[in-house]
């Protein structure tokens, strides 16, 4: 077996070099004072060191929530380490450097030992909240358990923690347990060591430590759901005001020690967030520079994209990223009649995905796909059982499966999507389109981004109280592997009474063994091959449709400093390093 670290950027490596030939522009520079299309996809534009200004980011909806423990937009994980250290980060740098994983409150990355299903960390020395008191290892843990054991109040993270620890589907949280030594998986013998208990060997535990869910949490200013109104910090921001569907406003914290942090410059004095402005005016205020960055990071609506595109001024200040996602669709098996296969392989050859990929602003926004996981991910395999003449469709094959699926004559379902996403109503109106053609009348149900998963199509009791068959979503990688992709969306392990993202439901034995085997397996060629394996089971089993590997069209205002795409962070800026010259 190779060492942890050696495993670790071999597996990077991979992932580095498809990211690299997807994204090309790979001699796009910015010198001289000038810049040219797509430069921060390699380099850092407008590099600088100066602090000060204020750096203003806007946003079409809400987040699930700023709540680092309680939230699972790629966005709100790249915003919320400004203000929350987990163990481990992804290096704040250009290109193919941003996906390493480096330490961020950890000494260094994670020792395994019992073959990968103990992992331990040892905590940097000096540490503080914004508050003044040290952070310990104790707090890293009851950030564990709060985020992953406590659905009853924050139901929109991922599961790893619960489904991975020894005892993790015995535990129920510190809320409704009251042991004051929490889950016994995870030790703290000291301040600064926390260790890992695991009823498997996990192979990518470092990437996993990356994730918000390990920042530290004090369980004295713990308030649960109401946490997010007063979030304590281990960042070099602290919030100085928060209103909830508004906006934030964040500034220094006086606590935080940069010798103990090298991956922050923290450039700006301050930071000012708001929410719910439409689209088109981020996209025009950014063109104005008025506006430091959409925090959102998945690109311009399609209504400003000519705009941009045909202005070369305009134009070479974007940076069209591979974002490491998915657009798709899940029909959920649980909602008739996608309980029966063919009515769901119905949908799979009905579907014009070329009509779809126009509708979402053409190749600047995107490929046409056929698989879930994306190419720049490592383990992706290229196949398409689902092949149609220039994308189209293949009507003949569609109807054959509606006979099969006893609905010779279509069926009438609904299909949800996302309001304040404009791209995201497009396609589906496009989706819309091209079933009718079948007799698969789609009845488009928008919901806002910002509950989406809380309250709508993540939501299975809601899904299945309004008939919600097919439900519009997009998924990046939680980390560049396979099992960073694909666990929270195929595996049943991950459906949940509410913040869900495995939207179809789908919860297939043969699935959920060939994930859990696979990232069991430190053997790491045949790890990166059971990705490919298990893409192609969920294919045959016909609960997703994939329909672009997504592209963002990004835009980068003149007052924007150290600006540099992260593949770590689907492919929009990396807000770590972002200062601002106003």
């Amino acid at each position: 077996m190779k060492s942890r670290k050696a495993t670790l950027v071999i597996a990077t490596t991979v992932a580095l070099a498809l990211g690299a030939t997807a994204c090309g522009g790979g001699d796009s520079k910015a010198s001289g004072g000038k810049t040219t299309a797509d430069a921060a996809l390699t380099s850092v534009v407008n590099k600088s060191d100066k602090k000060g200004g204020t750096l203003t980011l806007d946003m079409s909806d809400v987040p699930d929530s700023l709540d680092p423990g309680n939230t699972y937009y790629g966005w709100v994980q790249n915003l919320s380490r400004l203000y929350s250290r987990p163990l481990t980060t992804f290096k704040p740098a250009a290109g193919k450097d941003g996906l390493e994983v480096v330490p961020d409150l950890a000494e260094g990355l994670g020792v395994p030992s019992d073959g990968a299903k103990t992992w331990t960390y040892k905590l940097k020395k000096g540490l503080k909240y914004d508050d003044g008191t040290p952070i310990t290892s104790k707090d890293v843990k009851y950030g564990v358990e709060r985020s992953n054991f406590a659905p009853e109040a924050l139901s929109n993270g991922p599961t790893y923690f619960k489904a991975h620890l020894i005892d993790g589907d015995k535990y129920q949280g510190p809320y409704k347990d009251k042991n004051p030594n929490g889950i016994s998986s995870i030790e703290t013998p000291d301040d600064t060591t926390i260790v890992f208990k695991l009823k498997d060997a996990f192979a990518d535990f470092d990437y996993l430590a990356t994730f918000s869910q390990t920042a530290p949490v004090p369980a004295a200013k713990d308030k649960g759901a109401a946490y997010v109104q007063s979030i304590v910090s281990s960042g070099p921001y602290k919030f100085q005001s928060y209103e909830e569907g508004k906006g934030a406003t964040l500034v220094r914290n006086p606590q935080w020690d940069p010798k103990t942090d090298p991956n922050r410059p923290a450039l700006p004095d301050k930071i000012v967030a708001k929410f719910k402005i439409n689209q088109v005016t981020i996209d025009n205020d950014l063109l104005a520079d008025n506006l430091t960055v959409d925090v959102g990071g998945t690109g311009v609506a399609p209504q400003t994209q000519p705009k941009v595109l045909t202005d070369q001024k305009l134009k070479s200040r974007t940076d069209s990223s591979y974002a490491g996602a998915t657009s798709y669709i899940g029909l959920n098996v649980n909602v008739a009649p996608f309980d029966n296969i063919h009515c769901r392989k119905a949908v799979q050859w009905g579907i014009d995905k070329a009509s779809v990929q126009a509708a979402a602003g053409g190749a600047p926004k995107g490929d046409v796909a056929s698989t879930l996981l994306p190419p720049t991910v490592n383990g992706y395999a290229k196949f398409n059982e689902y092949q149609t003449p220039g994308d189209k469709g293949d009507e003949a094959k569609a109807r054959d499966e509606l006979k099969q699926c006893n609905q010779p004559n279509g069926f009438a379902t609904s299909l949800t999507a996302r309001s304040d996403r404009p791209s995201e109503m497009a396609m589906a109106t496009a989706v819309q389109a091209s079933l009718k053609k079948i007799g698969v009348i789609a009845d488009i149900k928008s919901f806002p981004a910002g509950k989406y998963f809380t309250n709508f199509a993540g939501n299975p009791q809601y899904v299945h109280d309004h008939k919600l068959g097919m439900l519009m979503t997009a998924w990046g990688a939680d980390w560049p592997t396979g099992f960073g992709f694909l666990d929270q969306i195929v595996n049943g392990s991950a459906i949940k009474p509410s913040g869900g993202n495995n939207v179809q439901e789908l919860n297939d034995p043969a699935i959920n063994k060939a994930l859990n085997d696979a990232i069991g397996n430190t053997d790491k060629g045949a790890r990166e091959k059971a990705w490919g394996d298990i893409d192609k089971m969920v294919a045959d089993n016909a609960s997703a449709v994939p329909l672009i590997y997504r592209k963002n069209l990004l835009f980068r205002p003149e007052s924007a400093t150290n600006v540099t795409v992260t593949q770590a962070y689907l492919g929009m800026y990396d807000y770590l390093l972002m200062g601002s010259a106003k």
